[in-house]
Parts: structure tokens; C-alpha cells; sequence
């Protein structure tokens, strides 16, 4: 089975723990991954973007003046949209935004992420992540140590002191082992993982 070391917050190594090589050592599938990426993305977006056309503006659907004899263009009613106040010509409606992905296919990209992550050496893994008290300082030295930058931090507990401690450093996140998804994976360049959260994350994509 494939292996990584385990570290502790200050970087001595407290131990060397098995991956499961069906989570961790699988056939990176690239299409799913893009795929899961575009469901997630397409899946945000509200569609609630309207306008109003010329039959759902204010106003009255008299002529303006008669058909013949002005010299001028025939008009039917100042709703039209080349009036001002009148409505939209051909503007955005409401629209649902909806994909979907099959459970399995949606686990072969998780897996393949994680694999990727793992032979990238973009994957760390902690015994614990928790601090005495709320600082940013704390948390900043800490990445610092591990050399991290752009970091997905997955923990199995959120700690207030924690969760307050990272919140002001940029392109940090912070989530729950539930909360883990194929996009974020791929957004940070390095993830850290709780042994618990790790453990979690492993036994819900097991097959």
C-alpha cells in the first residue's frame, strides 16, 4: 500500500500511516475531473437574471399618433423597445442552470484528484492542527514552516481559535471532510489533511 508521512505543527515527523491505494493510487481520469469542475461551477449560477419585455412594461398600448398622413414611421405603442421606458428586445431571461453526475463517476474524479495531489507530493498530513488561542500570526508561521502557499486545509473538528486564526490569511481554505469537492482540490496548489479527516475523506470514497 502506498504511504506518507504524518507530521506534527512543528514539522517532526510523529509517524508514517497507509493510504488506501483504491483512494489514493488510482487511474487519474482527467474528463471526469473537468466534468465534475464544470457540474459544480454551472450548478452556482442562480439564472435569476430577467428584463422586462414590451408586453410586461408600464404603459399604455394606445398608438402614439395615427398611421397615415404624419410622414413619419407608423408606431404601434410606446412599449416598443426603441422607446424610452419601453422593454427589452431580445434581453436575458430566467434560466435554470442544472447538471448533474453520477455518484460513482463523481468519486472516480475525487479519487483522481487525490491521486494526483498525493504523486504531486501536494499532500500533507498532520496528527492535528489546533492552537491555544485566536492568531493570525500562529497560523501564518505555521504555513510558513511547511512552506505552503494557496493551501486547502481539511480537519475533521473546526476549532473556533482555528478557524478565527485563518480566516484574514489570503488563498487559505478551510473545510469540513463533508465539504471536500473536486474544484477546490484542484484550485489550491497544496492540501492538508487531519489524520481523521483524511481517514474520513478515505472511507467514504472506498469502493
Amino acid at each position: 500500500m502506498a504511504t506518507i508521512d504524518m507530521f506534527d505543527m512543528k514539522k517532526n515527523k510523529v509517524g508514517v500511516i497507509e493510504l488506501d491505494n483504491s483512494v489514493f493510487d488510482t487511474e487519474i481520469k482527467e474528463y471526469l475531473i473537468h466534468d465534475a469542475i464544470r457540474v459544480q461551477l454551472t450548478n452556482r449560477r442562480a439564472g435569476t437574471v430577467s428584463v422586462k419585455t414590451r408586453s410586461e412594461v408600464a404603459g399604455s398600448g394606445k398608438k402614439p399618433f395615427r398611421q397615415k398622413g404624419t410622414g413619419g414611421a407608423r408606431q404601434g405603442c410606446k412599449r416598443a423597445p426603441h422607446y424610452p421606458g419601453g422593454g427589452v428586445a431580445f434581453g436575458p431571461q430566467q434560466k435554470t442552470y442544472h447538471l448533474a453526475m453520477n455518484k460513482k463517476a463523481h468519486k472516480a474524479a475525487m479519487k483522481s484528484c487525490l491521486t494526483y495531489l498525493f504523486k504531486e507530493n501536494k499532500f500533507t498530513v498532520l496528527d492535528a492542527l489546533t492552537f491555544d488561542a485566536i492568531s493570525t500570526k500562529a497560523f501564518a508561521s505555521f504555513l510558513e514552516l511547511f512552506s505552503l502557499s494557496k493551501s486547502l486545509i481539511v480537519v475533521d473538528d473546526f476549532d473556533r481559535n482555528l478557524e478565527l486564526s485563518s480566516r484574514n490569511v489570503m488563498n487559505v481554505k478551510l473545510l469540513g471532510p463533508e465539504g471536500l469537492n473536486v474544484y477546490d482540490l484542484m484550485k489550491y496548489k497544496n492540501v492538508v489533511f487531519t489524520e481523521s479527516a483524511m481517514r474520513k475523506v478515505e472511507g467514504a470514497l472506498q469502493s
